[in-house]
């Protein structure tokens, strides 16, 4: 057996899934492998740590200063009383940080950017933000979503009575502060909203004596109401870098579009119909996450995807699909959909779902999946397919395409039409369609011909059916005899004898 017929699937233990601090929750690859929880420790650590340094650095330039100007004080003459007034008018810039830094230490959200950050930035933003202000018809679907959950909101509310209110004065209280804090960055936002989850489910949990299930269903909604009035916000912030991460994204796949599924060791057969079934409602499922406004409707997808790739496996080995075939399929689906805003997308459900849902349960873990999917595409080399270097910046380049040869197992280097049909499904489903319309279009001439001649049949069978029958009269004339007009009965001689009732009366004719 050669080298390339020994294909090595992808493999991805399951203890790469979890949290690299051994917690046993699901990690995430934008929090560096760790859970939301264990995430959010680090990230107070590193701020905290990021102040005091910041601090630090602040006090030994203001002592700097200080001693730069006392030198500067020192040397100049001191002619007049006047003089001190001009020392404290140059110690003035040092009192305006010190007020500076004792406002800043009072409050929660503290970070170096926005420390020496210039003022003019917050007008800049607002001007591009009016910039891009939507249509009217998306700004009136977005108002009647809004208004939408708003209503069933206060809805659900209402079955808890005087916690509901209580529960909708909170929300609305919240979506106006975050209204006010549109300068943020994209974590500073994520944590105050996950500072909010945290807080609404404590007070829920301590309501609701312990219920796990009813704090979850109120959360749910919770997270519904609040991300979808703050979505146009905190979606794909204008300070981050998530655009251009989605564009580079989406142009990897499209240069990677020549991945066959046997490279990546798929066990799907798409000839079966209910294996491409379930494959499309697969790719739909993923394009759909897009479409999505609240972070738990976009994991919805995500899990709804993910169990059409398991029937899919299932029906094609006839036995229950395992982990190991579970990613490559995903990753095969991930660059047949070419999911629009993958990045943003992964971004926004990492900062803004409700952490239980990432930490646990299937859709903590196909979300992981996926992002697990998204990263190895990021990372695609040759020796990831079993391809020679060459191969591979052949098939990038377009100057080949690969073809899968099922006798001898490999991929000759060919770049005719046929290995670029064999590569890409879709160019194969679309020759079988062509060649069944040329198989219609010959049958359908054959047809005209069949119609005509039965035309041209149909219009001498008049004329043919008149000249027989002239043919047979003249054949065979016509003759009308004479006949003699007689009585009734009138041969009958024994009429005579028969009783009155029945002597037959004689007509003359």
């Amino acid at each position: 057996m050669s080298q390339r017929t020994e294909r090595r699937g992808i493999h991805v233990d399951q203890s790469d899934l979890l949290c690299k601090k051994g917690c046993g929750y699901y990690g995430n690859a934008a929090w560096q492998g760790l859970c939301s929880k264990c995430w959010r420790e680090e990230y107070h650590r590193v701020r905290q740590k990021q102040i005091q340094d910041d601090w630090a650095l602040a006090e030994k330039l203001q002592r700097e200063e200080e001693a730069a100007y006392a030198s500067s004080h020192g040397v100049q003459a001191q002619p007049t009383a006047t003089q001190p007034h001009t020392g404290h008018t140059s110690l003035g810039p040092f009192s305006k940080f010190e007020e500076k830094k004792t406002n800043e230490k009072t409050r929660k959200v503290t970070t170096v950017k926005k420390f020496f950050s210039p003022s003019s930035r917050t007008a800049t933003k607002k001007e591009t933000q009016e910039s891009k202000t939507p249509s009217p018809s998306i700004s009136r679907r977005i108002s009647f979503d809004t208004d939408q959950v708003t209503k069933d909101f206060v809805d659900f509310l209402k079955s808890l009575q005087k916690p509901g209110r209580e529960i909708h004065k909170q929300c609305r209280t919240f979506i106006v502060n975050m209204s006010g804090k549109k300068d943020l960055g994209a974590d500073e936002l994520s944590e105050c909203v996950q500072d909010f989850y945290q807080n609404m489910a404590d007070r829920l949990m301590s309501h609701f004596k312990g219920s796990s299930e009813s704090v979850e269903q109120v959360m749910d909604q919770v997270e519904k109401y609040i991300m979808t009035r703050l979505y146009k916000s905190v979606f794909c912030p204008e300070t981050t870098d998530d655009e251009k991460k989605d564009l580079a994204t989406q142009n990897r796949i499209r240069a990677l579009h020549w991945v066959t599924i046997q490279m990546l060791c798929v066990s799907m057969d798409e000839e079966i119909p209910e294996v491409s079934e379930n494959v499309v409602k697969a790719i739909t499922d993923v394009i759909e996450m897009d479409s999505k406004r609240v972070p738990r409707d976009k994991l919805a997808c995500i899990t709804r995807c993910s169990k059409h790739i398991f029937s899919a496996i299932r029906i094609t080995k006839n036995e229950p699909a395992s982990a190991d075939d579970f990613l490559p399929a995903l990753i095969y689906i991930v660059l047949k959909a070419n999911p629009p805003r993958i990045q943003s997308n992964i971004q926004y459900i990492t900062r803004f779902c409700n952490p239980s849902r990432l930490m646990t349960g299937e859709d903590g873990y196909f979300f992981t999946n996926l992002c697990c999917a998204v990263a190895f595409i990021e990372k695609l080399d040759a020796q990831s397919l079993n391809l020679s270097p060459e191969e591979f910046e052949r098939y990038m380049s377009g100057q080949a395409s690969p073809r899968f040869n099922s006798s001898e197992g490999e991929w000759p280097h060919t770049g005719p039409a046929l290995g670029a049909t064999a590569a890409n499904p879709v160019l194969a489903q679309i020759n079988h369609n062509l060649e069944l319309l040329s198989g219609l279009c010959s049958r359908q001439e054959t047809l005209m011909e069949d119609a005509q001649s039965l035309q041209a049949d149909l219009l001498s069978w008049p004329n043919n059916v008149q000249r027989e029958v002239n043919d047979i009269l003249e054949k065979y004339p016509l003759e009308i005899l004479s006949r003699t007009v007689s009585a009734i009965d009138a041969n009958n001689m024994d009429n005579d004898h028969l009783p009155p009732p029945l002597t037959p009366q004689v007509f003359a004719g």
